[in-house]
This record gives C-alpha cells, structure tokens and sequence, in this order.
C-alpha cells in the first residue's frame, strides 16, 4: 500500500498551525470584564469599589478560559486560566498596598514639613496642632543602629559557621534555636531583656535596652538569609581558591563572601525593615518620652512606631494626622534603606564580563 505524501510544505504548515486568539485580546476582555463587574455590582447594589473589582475578576477568568476554549481549544485555554488566575492574585496583593501607601501619603502630608521633622513634643498641647517627630527619628535611627550593630555580625558569623564549618551535634542544635527564634513574638524578646537586663541586673530604662529586644529578632533573620546566600556560591570558586593554597578564612572572606554580598545586604535590610516597626519591646523598655534625648543609654527614648502608637491613642485630630505624618516617615525610611542596599549590593556585586 502506497502512502500519498503532501509535498506543498505550505499547506503542510497550515494544517499544523492552530487557530489564536490576536494579541489585543486580554486588554479588550480586561475592558469589558471590568465594565460587566461594575453593571452587575451596581445591579445587585453593591457601592464597594472592592466588590465591583472581585466581580470584573471572576468575569476575566470564566471569560479568559471559555474563549480560548472555544478558539484555541481546551489546552490553550487551561494555559490562559492559569494565567489568569496568576495576574488575578497579583492584583489582590498589590491593590490594599497601593491601597495603604497612598492612604498613608494622603492623611501624611497634611502635617509632614519641615517643622514637624526639626521639632519635639515637648511643651506641645496634645489637643492642638503642632510639635513634630524630630525625637523619634532620632530614637529610631539610634535604636536600629545598635541593633544592627549588635545582630549583624553575631548573624554572619553564625551562618559562616554553619555553611563553611557546621558539622555535627553542634551545628543542628545551632540551626534549631535559629528556627525557634525566628518565631519568637517581639514582645517576649521585650520581657527577656525586661527581665535579664533591667530586673536581675539593675539598669534603667533606655534605647539600649530596646535596641538588645531588637537585635533578638533580627539575628535569626540575618542568619537565615545569609545562610541562604552562602550556600548559592558555587563550590568551584572555592575549590579553586583553595587548589591555589589560599586558607579556608582567606577564601571565604575574599572569595564567598563578596561573590554573596548582594544577597547578604538585601537579607541584612530586610531584617533592619523587620525591627524598624517594632513597637512592643520599645513600650517595655525604652517608655517613650516627649523631649530629645539623644543618649542611647541612659533615660527614656521614642521610636516612630511608639510615637505613632503613642499619638493614636490621644484619640484627637491633632494627634491622628501626627500619627499619619510619622507613619510616611517610617515608610519613606525603610524605603531608602532598601534603596542603600540595592546600591551597596551592586556596588560591591563581582564584576561580569570582561
């Protein structure tokens, strides 16, 4: 039997080719969705823009996933469903971000000038506009800055140890606590330091205390993230640098670590975010207070999250738009610190290339 083979390569491809759907598609069934969504929400009496935007989602997908099935057939359109429903849960998380973020800029900037980033609250009526949060940024960037002090260099050389050297009993019993204090709540890193520092020992209420509860919640963060780093060093870089003679503590300081630095940084600046906004071990420990103080170790101190937490609960206008004022302080703060680490983590990234 003789099998007749099309010869025309034309018409071969064409008999391959499968029908799609053009590339202006998805934005013309974001469109409609979105209009379905706001008919049918006002329809069912629905003035929540929130529930009119869940409406034009579900319609996107069941929308989505029908028309490439009827289209491109059922393949092509389980593909498009799954990206749908990715875009969908993006959206969800993004939308009460941007949500919260322009909240915060918009009830902010009523009061954030320079009076109120140069000025205290001492002397200031509560009930009556004024007074700024100079005294806490102050407190804020001390604390932190201890904290970092402290847990950044415990939490590198920890997650050194454990990569480079950890063996054996030691090293699992090490990788344990870390796992349990990363679970730790920030108020009981407050109580132990309460406890340790100001009860048995005997030393008074400052922003160091506050600073040793936050080095407890930072150190595990750091260990984990430079754990992390560490192990997606290639071991070539090591074994060559060690077929070379270079010592172990030579390779990993000029070796390991800078090839890992980008990583370090972002992990070291996601636990510096971390502790920013810790308020419990600060209400503990360092009391707060309406004056500058700009000694760490002795007196009472203030933190932007305990002047936020300290202004709302005034419970009046006045107090309200400092709390928002000092709460885009604190966000414009851990975004510059972002923005430093992706800088120095660039910086200091190996070079590629020639």
């Amino acid at each position: 039997m003789s099998t007749v083979v099309d010869k025309n390569p034309a018409r071969r491809a064409s008999s391959l080719q499968q029908a799609r759907l053009p590339g202006w598609a998805p934005y013309a069934l974001v469109v409609v969705s979105l209009g379905l969504g706001a008919g049918i929400g006002t329809a069912l009496g629905m003035g929540n823009p929130f529930q009119m935007g869940l409406l034009a989602a579900l319609v996107f997908i069941i929308a989505s996933y029908a028309l490439g099935a009827v289209v491109e057939g059922s393949r092509q359109a389980r593909n498009r469903l799954a990206t749908s429903l990715v875009w969908v849960c993006f959206l969800l998380a993004v939308v009460p971000l941007l949500s919260l973020i322009w909240e915060t800029i918009d009830r902010g900037r009523t009061v954030l000038d320079g009076y109120f980033l140069s000025h205290s609250m001492e002397g200031v009526q509560t009930i009556l506009p004024g007074g700024g949060a100079y005294h806490a940024i102050i407190g804020t960037l001390e604390q932190v800055g201890l904290a970092a002090l402290i847990a950044v260099p415990i939490g590198l050389l920890t997650a050194i140890y454990l990569v480079e050297y950890g063996r054996g009993r030691l090293a699992k019993a090490v990788t344990f606590f870390v796992d349990v204090m990363t679970g730790i709540p920030s108020i009981v890193a407050g109580l132990f330091i309460l406890s340790f520092w100001i009860i048995i020992l005997g030393f008074s209420y400052s922003g160091f205390a506050g600073a040793m509860a936050l080095a407890i919640l930072m150190m595990p963060i750091v260990v984990r993230s430079t754990e992390e780093m560490l192990k997606l060093v290639p071991d070539e870089l090591r074994e060559a640098s060690l077929a070379l003679g270079v010592p172990k503590w030579r390779t990993i300081l000029k070796v390991v670590l800078p090839t890992a630095i980008g990583g370090i940084t972002t992990g070291v600046m996601l636990a510096i975010a971390r502790i920013a906004g810790e308020s419990a071990p600060i209400v503990l420990l360092v009391f707060g207070a309406a004056g500058i103080n700009n000694n760490p170790f002795e007196g009472a101190q203030s933190s932007l999250p305990y002047y936020i937490y300290e202004q709302w609960q005034l419970g009046n206008e006045a107090s309200f738009n400092r709390a928002w004022a000092a709460a885009l302080v604190l966000i414009a703060f851990v975004m510059i610190l972002n923005l430093v680490a992706r800088g120095i983590a660039r910086w200091k990234a190996p070079k590629s290339g020639r």
